[in-house]
């Protein structure tokens, strides 16, 4: 649409600048573009029925930008991302914004806070990431304020494989409407697929902002200055294609493990790392599985499908080999699938009172049995497909040091087999790299940033590091950096695994760290050489006063591996060690783990 002179209210020189203006204009901008308009009106309206002098201006009433706190839980890193993304949209439509993790904000401003944006990940069983606890807590404890029409928005990230799927922001969401806030706009829930939806809810928020600041105009352009400096253009949604420049396995001949350590190029990419960060990995599905899966289903291979909301079509083999996920089942799909068939058995067995019996469906069975089990075929793959999430990258933690190795990234993955119902089953991505990836072979590859967990900012602060198995990775990372900055605080690695023949990953570069000082100390424990299984939390406890001496000297504590045991072990082993050298009570000693969490020298990346 052009003004034109003849049918418009504006002159030609005003004409010819708004067919210049509104062409550029994101659709963001032309929100608050509309929301300034009618605030301007609307402070003018005002001005005049209290007949104010002839002096007050647009200008006078657009003084103060409305102010917005984005708050975000992290794990891994992706509501930190998209709080970032977030702010910056607002910053640059006149808000002035505070950004800031929940462990690093003062619960008790909450009462100040103007409008309250909520980003917050979901860990295990619907629990808060660790960087949200102390927040989670205050919030749904008595000292919580009310909030008494306070505008605020939730959007929580989570996997719908997992039963409390988004637990934490449905329970940030309810918390806050509770103390007497008012929703901006209504709580969205993303799967791992998560960017359009958070996208959408982004645009809304905004929107719903720019419409609330009728009362005052915005000043653009106020707010923090945008970071700036050359950015990749490669990122989770345009993966880089990093060529593989090594694939081996570290374990040794007669290990029932099989551990790869892989090399990928980022030259040309642009793509930056610190120690601590993740590489996600899009991988493909196992071509037996998708065979036997179009095989079981009377499908034909070669059968266009859509695969997304732009309505690009590929081949069905394709598609399900690099655009679907085919292995892990989740409630929502069951549900969908139910849709489409006539079984009895799978409507039953998604209703209300049999929780026990589908979470222990979904947790070992995957999209073959389902088909099989409630006797799916008949059902068009055009139909099917449509029911399917798109798979998610695999977060993998990276295991070396950028400033070791430039334009290189190396991983640490585990390859996972096993059988079940007479059925070979693998890791998608871990047997993909084992089977089917070798020297040469490019991957689809981003960086995943993780603020929550970092080396100390001073290099003379002693680190403990716990990584039993693949959770060594990020501890071969820190070292590198170590060596490379010459770095003089203490460093502690407790690695474990099975055996120490076969399966002592990087034995050789440990032992070299050692010999030079940039590991001070290494306690290792292998739990099928003995009789009695002995793992990391019980070599902490072997040296519980040495470890706590530590501890007070101000040192960081490290955690990385399997969150469903080993975390928590580790994490009683901490209490107890405390307890028992500090002399303080359970709940002293856990409050003393918590303020370390708060000073961040108590960081885990836990999976």
């Amino acid at each position: 649409m052009e003004f034109q002179v003849t049918n418009s209210p504006f002159n030609q020189e005003q004409a010819e600048l708004l067919n210049r203006l509104l062409p550029s204009l994101t659709e963001g901008q032309k929100i608050w573009l509309s929301g300034y308009l009618a605030a301007l009106q609307g402070a003018a309206t005002a001005v005049t029925s209290v007949a104010a002098p002839s002096t007050v201006s647009a200008s006078n009433v657009a003084a103060t930008p409305k102010e917005v706190t984005v708050l975000f839980g992290s794990q891994t890193g992706n509501c930190h991302g998209l709080a970032k993304k977030v702010s910056k949209k607002l910053e640059e439509q006149g808000f002035k914004v505070a950004l800031s993790s929940m462990g690093d904000f003062k619960p008790n401003s909450l009462k100040n806070v103007q409008n309250l944006l909520i980003l917050a990940s979901t860990q295990g069983e619907g629990d808060p990431p660790d960087n949200a606890i102390p927040f989670y807590e205050f919030l749904h404890s008595k000292r919580a304020p009310q909030l008494e029409g306070k505008p605020f928005a939730v959007l929580g990230l989570g996997d719908t494989s997992y039963e409390f799927f988004c637990q934490t922001g449905k329970d940030f969401d309810k918390r806050l409407e509770e103390l007497g806030g008012k929703r901006l706009i209504s709580r969205v829930d993303c799967d791992v697929d998560y960017d359009e939806a958070a996208s959408e809810w982004m645009n809304n928020v905004l929107a719903s902002l720019s419409e609330a600041s009728s009362a005052t105009a915005l000043v653009a352009g106020s707010g923090a200055a945008v970071e700036s400096g050359a950015e990749s253009e490669y990122s989770r949604t345009n993966p880089f294609k990093a060529e593989v420049l090594e694939n081996l396995n570290l374990n040794g001949r007669g290990s029932d493990r099989e551990t790869r350590h892989i090399e990928l190029s980022l030259e040309g990419s642009n793509l930056q790392y610190e120690p601590g960060d993740s590489l996600g990995v899009y991988p493909e599905n196992h071509p037996r599985l998708v065979d036997e899966l179009i095989e079981a289903m009377g499908w034909k291979a070669d059968e266009l499908v859509t695969v997304n909301k732009n309505g690009e079509k590929q081949p069905l083999r394709e598609a399900l080999l690099r655009y679907y996920e085919i292995t892990v089942l989740t409630k929502p799909l069951l549900e969908q699938a139910a849709k489409l068939t006539s079984s009895n058995g799978l409507k039953e067995l998604v209703e209300a009172g049999r929780e026990q019996e589908l979470r222990t469906y979904l947790n070992e069975h995957d999209l073959l049995d389902l088909v099989q089990d409630y006797s799916l075929k008949g059902v068009s793959a055009s139909e099917f497909v449509t029911i399917l999430r798109k798979i998610p990258a695999r977060l993998y933690s990276i295991a070396s040091s950028s400033k070791a190795f430039p334009d290189e990234v190396h991983l640490t993955v585990r390859t996972v087999r096993y059988e079940a119902r007479g059925r070979e089953r693998y890791g998608v991505c871990s047997v993909q790299l084992a089977e089917r990836i070798q020297s040469g072979d490019t991957l689809p590859v981003y960086i995943q940033s993780n603020s929550n967990f970092k080396l100390p900012e001073s290099t003379d602060t002693p680190i403990i590091m716990i990584g039993p198995g693949t959770g060594v990775a990020p501890f071969r990372a820190f070292l590198g950096e170590r060596e490379e900055t010459g770095a003089e605080g203490k460093t502690w690695l407790f690695y474990g695994d099975q055996h120490f023949s076969t399966d002592f990953l990087y034995q050789t570069e440990w032992q070299r760290w050692l010999k030079q000082g940039v590991l001070t100390r290494m306690d290792v424990a292998f739990s099928r050489d003995t009789d009695k299984k002995v793992y990391v939390q019980h070599r902490m406890l072997e040296k519980s006063r040495e470890l706590y001496q530590w501890l007070q000297e101000g040192a960081s504590v490290y955690v990385c591996g399997d969150e469903k045991k080993m975390a928590h072990d580790v994490h009683a082993a901490l209490t107890t060690i405390i307890e028992q050298e500090g002399n303080f009570s359970p709940e002293e000693a856990a409050e003393y783990l918590t303020r370390m969490q708060q000073q961040k020298r108590y960081q885990r990346d836990v999976y």
